[in-house]
């Protein structure tokens, strides 16, 4: 129930700071991947999810390691 619990507070605080990385243009960083068709779009922002990725984790690891 704990870990439910820290799961959602990290997503709430994740969809809070957000439109903060947007305002900050920190959201757009160079290695991005964006492929364009003449009808589509597709855009997959890389290194905010690696952002994104190593701050859950190590997130998740210091809460593991308050638990012991």
């Amino acid at each position: 129930m704990s870990r439910l619990l820290f799961l959602a507070a990290a997503l709430v605080a994740a969809g809070l700071v957000w439109p903060r990385l947007v305002q900050f243009e920190l959201a757009r960083q160079p290695a991005e991947m964006l492929m364009r068709q003449p009808d589509a779009a597709f855009y997959f922002p890389l290194v905010a999810s690696l952002i994104v990725s190593v701050a859950l984790s190590l997130g998740l690891w210091l809460h593991g390691r308050g638990q012991r």
